[in-house]
């Protein structure tokens, strides 16, 4: 077993687009679901990582019904459950790297939300930490987003855009490489 799945903050909270605003990759869940399929026909490991905000006006703060799980991730026979306050799963409890290789894990397969944070973030350190990285691109998803950057001005790009930039700064910067739900999950 060298190969483990990683499903990152699929949780209810994200379904809240008042708060997110607009999204993208409306087979996201779908298609994590199928890798989640895919994982436990292989009896291969899959890790579950959730969110636990500590801002109490977050979708996704522990007292929130945000803060569960979506279905298909929630009857998921997860070999570990990691929670986290930050953007990557290797920043939780339990220690994710220490979790890994205690089993001889080198391979992750990452999917989950946010496209641009927390599973870029997970995917980067886990590329730095020495594993060969994998993220499915459509089983991700992410939402618009617009601030004020000094020198200059609002930046806004859609979620769209900043899919394709994460894939784009991943492969290339040698972090990961981006599969579809298809091609890993083909018999």
């Amino acid at each position: 077993m060298t190969r483990a799945l990683i499903v990152i903050d699929m949780q209810r909270g994200f379904d809240d687009l008042d708060f997110w605003g607009p999204t993208t990759n409306p087979d996201c869940e779908a298609n994590v679901a199928s890798l989640i399929a895919a994982w436990q026909a292989a009896d291969e490991p899959i890790v579950v990582v959730r969110h636990d905000s500590r801002s109490e006006g977050s979708p996704l703060h522990p007292s929130n019904p945000g803060n569960a799980l979506v279905e298909a991730v929630a009857d998921a026979p997860a070999a570990v459950l990691v929670t986290k306050h930050v953007n990557s799963a290797f920043y939780g409890d339990p220690d994710l790297h220490a979790w890994l290789r205690e089993r001889g894990i080198e391979e992750l397969v990452v999917c989950g939300i946010q496209t641009n944070m927390c599973v870029e973030t997970t995917a980067r350190m886990g590329g730095n930490l020495g594993y060969d990285v994998t993220v499915v691109l459509d089983a991700t998803r992410t939402f618009d987003l617009s601030t004020e950057v000094s020198g200059l001005g609002t930046v806004t790009r859609t979620a769209d855009e900043l899919m394709a930039t994460t894939a784009l700064d991943l492969q290339a910067g040698g972090f990961a490489r981006i599969a579809t739900t298809a091609e890993l999950t083909e018999v």
